[in-house]
């Protein structure tokens, strides 16, 4: 979860002017209604500093997104010949994705992490802090993927179902380099989600995100597309100090907030194609989940262990 903050060049709460167009006087234009801002919009390339919400709705951290250095505006990309018209689609309807989104949440679990905080691990003013985040069962046996951040440093963990199962749960493997983890929860009935293929992802593709916002709202679907591939952001804590990067990143307009870290991005057939992780607060729209083929082997690693 991660904001981008305005430019520090510009006055407080404005964006710099953009640039004036120096090839020719416009001709005057009719009044236009002023109930909507005309469109001049500018995308920001570079090195912005953004604030993160990493698994719980009560810890944050800082990122930054590896880019450019500029502000430029977007022109679409001249071609050599008009292309050719697509057919028009047969269907007024929309694809109904009920009977997807009904199996899938099945799968997907509210973890609840009590621990220590850890702003300044030498005070003696220490509290115990919880921190909500969610997972994926990934076996029937107990075993649930997680980002790292979820349940780094918890002394206890709890695991809610969507069908109200109360279940304690234990590390099995971590993967902090990835921010990846797979705890395990002892007893209960679970079902394990469809695993996907990320290599096949294509932007614009439909991706729906699952997972409890604000630790309150549990299986919550929001729906959006694959915004692009193969991201770099570097994220870090504002309190330690500490940062990590992670790359190879799934970016999505599908909403994603605290409490979202760690559930499970799915495609239209229901297979599990990623696991939330991040997104930006001050740009609309721009999440980043990790792909479900960077975690397989942890997978592997945590169901021998388990066996």
């Amino acid at each position: 979860m991660y904001q981008l903050p305005l430019p520090t060049d510009s006055s407080p709460g404005q964006f710099p002017a953009a640039p004036a167009d120096l090839t020719s006087s416009p001709a005057p234009q009719p009044a236009r209604s002023t109930d909507r801002p005309g469109p001049t919009f500018r995308t920001l390339l570079g090195v912005a500093t953004l604030s993160a919400v990493l698994g719980s709705t009560l810890t944050f951290g800082m990122v930054s997104a590896i880019g450019g250095g500029a502000f430029v505006s977007i022109a679409p990309t001249p071609t050599d010949a008009p292309s050719a018209a697509q057919p028009a689609s047969t269907s007024n309807q929309p694809t109904d994705l009920t009977g997807v989104v009904a199996n899938a949440r099945k799968s997907v679990v509210t973890i609840t992490a009590q621990g220590i905080s850890t702003r300044n691990p030498f005070s003696p003013f220490n509290v115990p802090s919880t921190g909500v985040g969610s997972g994926i069962v990934v076996s029937s046996n107990g075993l649930i993927l997680t980002n790292y951040h979820v349940v780094e440093g918890a002394q206890s963990l709890s695991v809610a179902t969507a069908d109200n199962q109360k279940l304690d749960a234990t590390v099995v493997s971590t993967d902090a380099t990835h921010d990846l983890a797979v705890i395990k929860a002892v007893g209960g009935t679970l079902t394990a989600a469809t695993l996907g293929d990320s290599s096949q992802l294509l932007v614009g593709q439909t991706v729906l995100a699952i997972g409890s916002p604000l630790g309150e709202f549990t299986e919550t679907v929001t729906r959006g597309i694959v915004s692009a591939l193969d991201r770099a952001i570097t994220v870090g804590d504002q309190a330690t100090g500490s940062s990590k990067n992670l790359s190879n990143l799934i970016q999505t307009d599908a909403a994603i907030n605290p409490g979202n870290s760690g559930g499970p991005l799915i495609n239209e057939r229901g297979e599990v194609v990623g696991i939330n992780s991040a997104v930006s607060r001050q740009a609309e729209g721009i999440g980043f989940a990790i792909p479900i083929n960077a975690a397989k082997d942890l997978i592997d690693k945590a169901t021998a262990s388990a066996a």
